[in-house]
C-alpha cells in the first residue's frame, strides 16, 4: 500500500467519469456547449444589469451576484475537466485540489445564502411594496452579499484544513473534480471529523436555507391569500415565479444526488459522477435563461442591445417587407410613413421573444451586408 506522509506533496489523479471513459470526447462536446451557453448568458446579464442603471435595483443587483457565484463555480469546474477529457490531463496537486474544492463548493453556499436574500427580497416586494426601497436599501445589499460570501468562506474552508492533516492511501479519485467527499475516502487516517464535518455544512446549506425560504414563501402566500383582486393576486404570483423556478433548478438536483449517494447503491458509478456535475452546471446555465424569460425588464433591455440602431418598413400583420423607399400607384417614391417605422428596439407585447429573434436576424443580415461592402 502506497500511503503519502504529507498531504502537500501529493499528486491526485482524477479518472473522469468511470465506466464512460470512451465516451469522454462525446460528454466534452456537451460540457463545453454548456460551458459556452453559461458565460454567455451570465455574461450578458451581468453585463446588462452593469450598465442599465435602471436596473440598478436590489433584486438585480443580488441577481449579479448570483450570476457572479454562478460563474466562478464554473470556472473553478469545467476548465480542468474538459483538459481532461481533451489532452488527458489528469493529474491534479494537492494544493490545487484544494483550492477547486473551496471554489466549487464555496460558490454553491454563497448560492444558496444569496437565494435566500432574493426570497426576502420577494417577501419585501410583495407584502411592504410601499417600503420596498425604504426596507431594500443598496447599503442592505451589499451586506447581504458581504454575509452570503462569509457564510461560504466560513462554512467550506475548514473542508480543505481538515484534508491537509490527513494521509492518502490512494490517489486515483474516481470523479470529475475535487470533491470532498471524493477526497475524503482516499485517506488511510480517521476521517470521522471529516464525514461530520462534511454533513454539519449540508444541514446547514441546505436545511436552513430551506427552511427560511420556505418561511419566507409561506408569509408570502399568507398575504396573497388576503388579496381581494385576482389581478393582485396574479400580479404577486408572477413576481415570484422566477425565484421560484430558480430554487428548484438549485435544490432539486442537489437533493436528487445527495439522495442517490445515500440509497442509490444500485445505481451506476458513472450516473452518480453525471449527477454531481449537473447538479452544479444546471443552475449556472438556466438562472440567467429563466430570468431572462420571466423579468419583463430584462426582456426588453436584450431586445434593446439587440435591435438598436436600425429601422425598416413593415407591412400588414407587422411582418418586414423592405428597408427602401416604396412605390406608389403613380409609381413615384415615397418614404414609408412613422406608423410604418418600427424601430429594432420595440417588440410587440404579445409576442416579444418571436420580435427579439427576428431583430436578431435582422441585425445578423445588416452586419454580414455592411462586411460585404467592406470588401
Amino acid at each position: 500500500m502506497l500511503i503519502f506522509n504529507h498531504s502537500s506533496f501529493t499528486t491526485f489523479t482524477l479518472v473522469g467519469i468511470p465506466g464512460l471513459e470512451s465516451q469522454h470526447l462525446w460528454l466534452s462536446l456537451s460540457f463545453f456547449s454548456m460551458f459556452l451557453a453559461i458565460l454567455i448568458c451570465n455574461g450578458a446579464i451581468l453585463f446588462l444589469v452593469a450598465t442599465d442603471p435602471t436596473l440598478h435595483t436590489p433584486m438585480y443587483l443580488l441577481l449579479a451576484l448570483l450570476m457572479v457565484a454562478d460563474l466562478i463555480s464554473t470556472l473553478a469546474l469545467l476548465p480542468k475537466l474538459l483538459c481532461l477529457f481533451w489532452f488527458n490531463h489528469r493529474d491534479i496537486t494537492s494544493n490545487a485540489c484544494f483550492t477547486q474544492m473551496f471554489f466549487i463548493h464555496g460558490a454553491s453556499v454563497v448560492r444558496s445564502a444569496l437565494l435566500v436574500a432574493m426570497a426576502f427580497d420577494r417577501f419585501v416586494a410583495v407584502c411592504e411594496p410601499l417600503h420596498y426601497n425604504t426596507i431594500l436599501s443598496h447599503s442592505l445589499v451589499g451586506r447581504l452579499g458581504l454575509a452570503a460570501l462569509a457564510k461560504g468562506v466560513i462554512l467550506i474552508l475548514p473542508m480543505p484544513l481538515l484534508l491537509q492533516r490527513l494521509t492518502f492511501c490512494h490517489v486515483v479519485i474516481p470523479h470529475t473534480y475535487c470533491d470532498h467527499m471524493a477526497v475524503v475516502k482516499m485517506a488511510c487516517d480517521h476521517t470521522r471529523p471529516n464525514r461530520i464535518y462534511g454533513l454539519f455544512v449540508i444541514l446547514i446549506v441546505v436545511g436552513l436555507d430551506m427552511l427560511l425560504i420556505g418561511f419566507s414563501y409561506g408569509l408570502i402566500l399568507q398575504a396573497v391569500v388576503h388579496l381581494n383582486s385576482r389581478d393582485a393576486t396574479c400580479k404577486a404570483l408572477n413576481a415570484c415565479s422566477a425565484h421560484l423556478f430558480v430554487i428548484l433548478v438549485t435544490y432539486v438536483p442537489a437533493l436528487f444526488s445527495s439522495f442517490t449517494h445515500r440509497i442509490g447503491h444500485n445505481i451506476p458509478p458513472h450516473a452518480h459522477i453525471l449527477l454531481a456535475n449537473l447538479y452544479l452546471l444546471l443552475p449556472s446555465m438556466l438562472n440567467p435563461i429563466i430570468y431572462g424569460i420571466k423579468m419583463k425588464e430584462m426582456r426588453d433591455k436584450v431586445a434593446k442591445y439587440l435591435c438598436r440602431g436600425t429601422t425598416w418598413a413593415v407591412g400588414p400583420g407587422n411582418i418586414p417587407v423592405s428597408k427602401r423607399p416604396m412605390r406608389t400607384a403613380d409609381n413615384a417614391f415615397t418614404q414609408p410613413s412613422k406608423i410604418q417605422l418600427y424601430s429594432k428596439m420595440s417588440c410587440r407585447k404579445n409576442r416579444p421573444w418571436s420580435s427579439i429573434l427576428f431583430c436578431f436576424l435582422a441585425y445578423m443580415k445588416d452586419q454580414f451586408v455592411c462586411t460585404f461592402i467592406e470588401l
